[in-house]
């Protein structure tokens, strides 16, 4: 592994352990001493994604990842949920076991996940995935989702309670 602070190429692991699908690493640069650390993942088989017009494109969790990422942008969520969410969903599809996947069963996958992570990401990334056509057709899937709970558990408040009951006793006056 090169050193990433002098160009080194020989370095020593110092600790190993691993973290979810994968092996984190802290080496220690044999010329400059300096630490640094490295992930490893297994890297699976390729797998081809069928787009809706027939076209196949390889599998890209980079480009997952900034679809996510898009519908989640300035939205309180906690630190790490998006990766935990590209993590879920890669994990399901390479357990499908097959060599292309459909672009709709993962944009299935990336809905499920959104719904339970966060409403607004939830009907951002729907909005695209479903080509709603008018007005209408967005409205009953908010009012689908507003008839359920009204906000994810693991999503953190956009203000604090504090300011919350102030802001509620005002409009009380």
């Amino acid at each position: 592994m090169r050193c990433p602070y002098c160009g080194e190429m020989e370095s020593r692991v110092i600790d190993s352990r691993p973290v979810g699908e994968g092996v984190r690493r802290r080496r220690k640069c044999a010329n400059c001493g300096a630490r640094f650390t490295t992930y490893e993942r297994l890297q699976p088989r390729n797998i081809f994604i069928v787009k809706k017009d027939g076209r196949r494109e390889e599998y890209s969790r980079d480009k997952l990842y900034a679809g996510i990422r898009k519908a989640c942008e300035k939205r309180p969520l906690p630190t790490g949920a998006i990766d935990k969410l590209v993590d879920s969903i890669e994990a399901e599809i390479y357990k499908m076991g097959k060599a292309e996947v459909t672009s709709s069963s993962i944009g299935d996958l990336v809905i499920q996940g959104l719904e339970k992570l966060d409403h607004i990401a939830y009907i951002r990334f729907a909005s695209i995935y479903r080509e709603f056509t008018d007005i209408s057709e967005l409205k009953q899937e908010i009012d689908n989702l507003a008839g359920g709970e009204v906000a994810p558990s693991n999503q953190l408040p956009l203000l604090p309670p504090e300011v919350v009951n102030s802001l509620m006793q005002r409009r009380g006056r």
